[in-house]
């Protein structure tokens, strides 16, 4: 729990914004961005401190940084909202949001309770091939473990753990575990700015492989329990480090 308030310390030290929307250098996206690629740029940059709890965000000021209208800004802004990331408060419109710690703690304990469930049904519920096919799809990362393909890596991450779920056959728990998933993804995400993180992900990974093989649902359970507790203070180096280095 200690490392999680000083999570949302390091957060909260960060200098406070102006009013208006910021324009960080190298900000510019493309003409046509995305709702999703606006909810990507924009999470990661709260929760790496760049717009500190309440500095407000305006439709206008993000659709001029993006190129867009102003419509998808306003889907964009609902993802945040869901993520908890931003909120609305009267007379001053969408703010980044100071995220409540033991929130934040309870969803990561949640996400790690999900995906251990859905590692214990995996080692009990895959046919033999699927088993197989999992494992292949981690070995094939194996090219990916070097610095400069951390995008790359984060991007199998993300297959890895939706094959995870899928062969779990729980409707409700894949629902559950993608819907706590989503929220937590911005922060999921920062793991990789930390020093040989892909190396110890691989590592977590196998762990989980050679227990579904094996069939035992324990410790495939355990293994990925344990895996997103690492995820999680992974989380917290990079924000604690992003926080040292502001000026």
């Amino acid at each position: 729990m200690q490392w999680l308030v000083l999570f949302m310390t390091a957060l909260s030290r960060m200098a406070p914004g102006n009013e208006s929307y910021p324009q960080p250098r190298g900000a510019l996206a493309r003409e046509g961005t995305s709702v999703d690629d606006m909810v990507t740029r924009l999470s990661e940059e709260i929760v790496a401190g760049r717009w500190p709890p309440g500095t407000r965000l305006t439709a206008a000021g993000i659709a001029a940084r993006f190129s867009v209208s102003r419509t998808p800004v306003r889907e964009a802004f609902g993802h945040l909202f869901a993520m908890g990331l931003v909120e609305r408060r009267p007379n001053r419109g969408v703010v980044t949001a100071s995220i409540d710690a033991p929130t934040l703690f309870a969803m990561f304990e949640a996400m790690a309770e999900l995906e251990a469930a859905c590692a214990r049904f995996c080692a009990w519920r895959m046919p033999l091939a699927e088993r197989r096919a999992l494992q292949a799809l981690h070995e094939s990362s194996r090219g990916l473990l070097a610095a400069h393909h951390q995008a790359e890596y984060s991007a199998f991450n993300d297959r890895f753990h939706s094959a995870l779920y899928d062969g779990s056959r729980s409707d409700h728990l894949i629902e559950l575990t993608r819907a706590t998933r989503a929220r937590l993804q911005p922060f999921r995400h920062t793991q990789f700015a930390i020093e040989r993180r892909t190396l110890h992900s691989f590592d977590e990974h196998a762990a989980i492989i050679a227990a579904v093989l094996a069939g035992d649902g324990a410790a495939a359970a355990e293994a990925a329990r344990a895996h997103v507790l690492s995820v999680a203070r992974s989380a917290h180096c990079y924000v604690e480090s992003r926080s040292e280095s502001t000026p």
